[in-house]
């Protein structure tokens, strides 16, 4: 392991000899791979997750963020379709000769063919678990659903051609189009519900958290990461001749750490617009805030939210809430995200899956469940959700201002691209794609 502060290559024996310190400068090492269980993290790999993750430093992230990249960065390489490959063929050739040869006293000379057929059995349970783990990504559980084909094809042609011309036995050629036309159908049913499947992380935030501090004491605290937001109560003092104007778009964030990373990363002042959270966040200013926006006629509302049941009703209670605009004819814009779009979306996202989410899903007022389609609905109630923080906050900024820029083209052009829900009062509107 290289030291990230003078780049000096360590091996295990020299990082023991020096008490987990660099040999050339003393720097002491944060992570010993060696003793970290199943996952394993280095210096060098967490120093470049935290510049890749803040675009070399030049963007705030949440920690729930960092949670996210780090666990895509662990899990991309969960399975590799060429290791499988030498693995299986090894193993193939001891299992059969181990086990053929324990069972050749038991069953005679049919004991090597036997055992066999048990591997090829297994090979095909152990793909199929990997094409539905919860631990593997979506890259990983297809990659295994292709292995299933293929290996379905290989036990097809390699199978019949023996048992009909070398073994000469009819059982044995039932036995192989069996298995072989299994395994094909099994990676071919799974591949088409990869994009589907739930995922669980790798690792969690109390251990994140213990690897931060662990850093946080050797190599200073990462210099992007936001800290956990706190309540401001009492009001702002804002420059009169600042409350004079108003702001022409609103984004309203499902939640104050959305607002926060936003707000942190200068996306108020580079994209002009004020940016809010339900939950009425930043609190010195929420008031003023809206004081002002409510002068301007034309304004025009932003929701970006996470993909759950409770995600999908911000834009109801923008629209019916006395604290922000109820009988109030403002265009809202529900950028998402939404079922549809994780559904339409060929991109793998992160979908996990909550027994408490699945009931508030039931419990969602029939204003909302209406602007939903019942395969949406089938999503939710399933208790699924994709939480924004799974993008890093490089991928989220340019999808909201793709977002935003692509709406107002359409409604100064032609609104017809964008779906027109809801007959409130309030002109509401939903984007179709999520990046």
């Amino acid at each position: 392991m290289k030291c990230i502060n003078c780049g000096t290559d360590n091996n295990l024996k020299d990082r023991t000899a020096n008490q987990g310190r660099c040999k050339q400068c003393n720097h002491l090492f944060a992570f010993e791979p060696t003793s970290m269980g199943n996952v394993k993290i280095t210096d060098p790999m967490f120093a470049k997750i935290l510049a890749d993750i803040s675009a070399s430093n030049t963007l705030f992230f949440t920690p729930k963020q960092l949670l996210y990249f780090l666990d895509s960065r662990l899990r991309n390489k969960s399975f590799q379709s060429l290791q499988f490959a030498g693995f299986y063929i090894f193993m193939n050739v001891w299992f059969t000769g181990f086990v053929g040869g324990f069972l050749s006293g038991i069953i005679g000379n049919n004991s090597f063919l036997i055992a066999n057929l048990i591997y090829q059995v297994c090979v095909v349970i152990y793909l199929f678990k990997n094409t539905t783990s919860a631990k593997l990504n979506n890259p990983g559980r297809k990659a295994s659903a292709k292995s299933l084909q293929r290996l379905g094809v290989l036990i097809l042609v390699v199978g019949i051609l023996a048992s009909l011309f070398v073994f000469k036995s009819f059982i044995l050629f039932v036995a192989i189009v069996i298995i072989g036309t299994y395994s094909l159908f099994l990676g071919t049913q799974q591949l088409g519900k990869i994009g589907k499947l739930t995922q669980e992380l790798l690792i969690s935030p109390t251990q994140l958290q213990d690897w931060l501090n662990r850093w946080e004491q050797i190599n200073n605290a990462p210099e992007k990461i936001l800290p956990s937001l706190r309540k401001e109560i009492t009001p702002a003092i804002v420059n009169p001749d600042v409350t004079a104007y108003s702001f022409d778009r609103l984004v309203v964030c499902d939640s104050s750490t959305i607002a926060q990373l936003l707000i942190a990363n200068n996306f108020h002042f580079e994209n002009n617009c004020a940016i809010l959270s339900i939950t009425g966040y930043p609190e010195s200013i929420f008031n003023t805030t809206m004081e002002m926006l409510h002068r301007n006629p034309d304004l025009k509302v932003y929701a970006i939210h996470d993909c759950s049941s409770k995600g999908v009703s911000l834009v109801n209670h923008i629209r019916s809430s006395d604290r922000w605009f109820l009988n109030s004819n403002v265009t809202i814009i529900d950028i998402g995200l939404l079922p549809r779009q994780i559904m339409a979306t060929k991109r793998g996202m992160f979908i996990q899956s909550s027994p408490d989410l699945a009931t508030t899903a039931k419990q969602l007022s029939e204003e909302v469940r209406q602007s939903l389609t019942s395969e949406e609905l089938a999503w939710l109630d399933a208790g699924n959700f994709v939480e924004l923080e799974s993008f890093t906050p490089q991928r989220l900024i340019q999808i909201l201002r793709s977002a935003i820029i692509s709406a107002s083209y359409n409604f100064a052009i032609d609104n017809s691209s964008m779906i027109l829900i809801g007959d409130s009062g309030n002109d509401i509107y939903m984007v179709e794609s999520f990046g």
